[in-house]
């Protein structure tokens, strides 16, 4: 057993000096099967470290009912027998461009602006999680032999909030709770921003992507002695849909990564290796300086311009941060792991069967509602997924324009049955006005729930109303869909039929036959928007704006043989769906 401590000046493990060399990789966006792999990349670049977060919304997706919690223990197992050490940041708040920033819609929906602070509302749900969730941190803390060594504190409150009375509460839930590592907090090297998101005798640790020793210098001002820790050294960023891919030049990054390890500090890579997100579960951000302008939902990709990409290969930055890397290493570094299987040849499939989307949510529908005004997806129970606004326009009266007011996120509307346009600000209208008695259906898809900034815990769906000329339209049924309705066994009650000449939206089913499964990536040429389930399981969203093009396929998915695919196509029409390769990328030799 061993004992792991926060120095004077570094962090000392056995009463020795230690650097902490990590990179971060979320187990929750990368398939079980290929965590072993991607583990063994992080210690052949010359990492030590690898650091987690857990977000709570993907375990509780209703108050009380939990999913599969114990991930992260297995998680943390593989991390032991790979010979690293681990950083886990339970939140209750992750950000991580994650759905909501890991909170719950059931709880942020009623709470609004009162989450993060000591509420009691929200304290009460967040000591019940962290109690299920955290004995499986403890159980592997170091001293118990396990690979745990640093907890944070929530996740960069300085640039959200100011209630330390909050953060102290989290710090002593989480000694309660049985935490005996050192806990931290990290937040930009800003001034409002240490103030903010520090705790007395918790350690603070910076996040930033270049200018180490301004930052470091600034941390010095907050916190005099201890350890400097860049904790999320930006080694690249995210993409968001309908933008330009986003890249990092590999040198620059390099360079970056020696300024920190000559300021004799330790280093967190965000990202060592992005993933994906799977199931619809990215986050979306607001536009401009204050983070509260036009919302830009996130890409299913979280590669990250990663130095392990999304399919688990070396790039170019891999291979300048394994130079940098080599320097501080204890050893020869450990040889490169060969990269997993890919599929052996391509595969082009046409649909055989499709089902209208009015069809899809007869079976796999939540209850319609009948309300005054329209209900949020929050009061709905809606997750990820779609809801279906019907409202009727009385008549006989002449044409109106008609628009709605707090639309979150994209409206694709139909007038009598009739598709009249999409809409996709929060205060639009259609271009044709509308003439009544007409029946106005809505169909509004949650493109990612904010998870950073002022605009967290935002409800989804219509906040505002249905509004025909100057007068909003009462009496407006609505009917969710979750993607997690998506399971093989309800699936299979879905009355698919043939596709007609022009199906349009709804979900289309095909099979695809494989040999030699392996990591793939899937494409839908002349499709627009929707998600996509491969054998059940959920790839996440594409969408024609791009810059992603493709979604990838972990192999383990994929089996020999006959292959389920569903396409749930919400804006326009599916034609074929093509399984290839993964293509090469920018992954290259090391």
């Amino acid at each position: 057993m061993s004992t792991f401590a926060v120095g004077d000046e570094d962090f000392r493990l056995d009463g020795r000096p230690v650097r902490l060399l990590s990179g971060a990789l979320h187990y929750f966006r990368v398939h079980e099967g290929h965590w072993e792999h991607r583990l063994g990349m992080l210690r052949a670049m010359g990492l030590n470290c690898v650091e987690t977060y857990v977000p709570w919304n993907l375990y509780e997706p209703e108050p009380g009912r939990y999913g599969d919690v114990a991930e992260l223990g297995r998680f943390l197992d593989a991390v032991r027998r790979a010979g690293l050490w681990a950083i886990v940041r339970p939140g209750p708040y992750i950000c991580a461009e994650w759905e909501n920033g890991g909170l719950p819609h059931w709880l942020t929906g009623p709470l609004g602006r009162r989450v993060r602070t000591l509420d009691p509302e929200f304290l009460a749900p967040v000591e019940s999680w962290f109690r299920r969730l955290l004995p499986q941190v403890v159980e592997r803390q170091v001293d118990r032999g396990g690979p745990v060594i640093l907890v944070q504190v929530e996740n960069e409150y300085g640039s959200y909030g100011s209630d330390r009375g909050y953060l102290e509460w989290v710090a002593r839930l989480l000694r309660d709770c049985g935490v005996g590592v050192p806990l931290f907090t990290s937040d930009g090297p800003e001034d409002h921003m240490l103030t903010g998101g520090s705790v007395p005798g918790v350690l603070a640790t910076a996040n930033f992507g270049s200018g180490a020793r301004e930052g470091f210098a600034t941390l010095r001002r907050h916190q005099p002695s201890g350890p400097l820790m860049c904790m999320e050294f930006w080694c690249g960023w995210f993409d968001h849909w309908g933008t330009e891919h986003t890249v990092r030049d590999a040198a620059d990054a390099a360079a970056e990564l020696r300024e920190i390890l000559e300021c004799g500090a330790s280093v967190n890579l965000y990202m060592a290796h992005g993933g994906t997100n799977f199931a619809g579960w990215a986050g979306a951000n607001r536009t401009g300086e204050l983070h509260d302008g036009a919302l830009r939902p996130t890409v299913t990709s979280y590669d990250y311009d990663a130095p392990i990409d999304e399919a688990g290969r070396p790039t170019e930055k891999y291979r300048r941060f394994r130079e940098v890397l080599a320097a501080y290493a204890d050893g020869p570094l450990p040889e490169v792991p060969e990269p997993p299987a890919r599929l052996a040849a391509p595969v082009l499939g046409r649909f055989d069967g499709w089902a209208p989307l009015d069809g899809v949510l007869e079976v796999l529908g939540g209850e319609e509602s009948l309300t005054p005004v329209p209900p949020t997806f929050e009061e709905l129970g809606v997750d990820r997924g779609l809801v279906r606004y019907r409202v009727s326009v009385p008549g006989p009266r002449q044409p109106y324009p008609l628009g709605v007011t707090g639309l979150r996120d994209r409206a694709v509307v139909y007038v009598d049955g009739v598709p009249a346009g999409v809409l996709d600000t929060e205060d639009a209208r259609l271009a044709e006005p509308v003439s009544g008695p007409a029946v106005v259906d809505l169909w509004v898809e949650s493109l990612g729930r904010v998870n950073y900034g002022p605009r967290l815990a935002e409800p989804k769906g219509i906040t505002g109303g249905v509004r025909h000329e100057r007068q909003y339209l009462h009496g407006v049924r609505a009917r969710g869909l979750r993607l997690d309705a998506f399971e093989a066994a309800a699936v299979g009650k879905v009355p698919f039929r043939p596709l007609p000449a022009a199906p349009g939206p709804g979900l289309y089913r095909a099979t695809l036959g494989v040999s030699g499964a392996g990591d793939a990536e899937l494409r839908l040429p002349g499709a627009t928007r929707g998600f996509v389930w491969v054998n059940g399981f959920c790839l996440g969203r594409y969408w024609s704006a791009g810059p992603q093009d493709a979604l990838f396929v972990p192999g383990p998915v994929l089996r020999e043989g006959a292959n389920e695919v569903w396409v749930l196509e919400v804006e326009g029409t599916a034609v074929s769906v093509e399984l290839s390769a993964v293509a090469a990328g920018s992954a290259v030799s090391v």
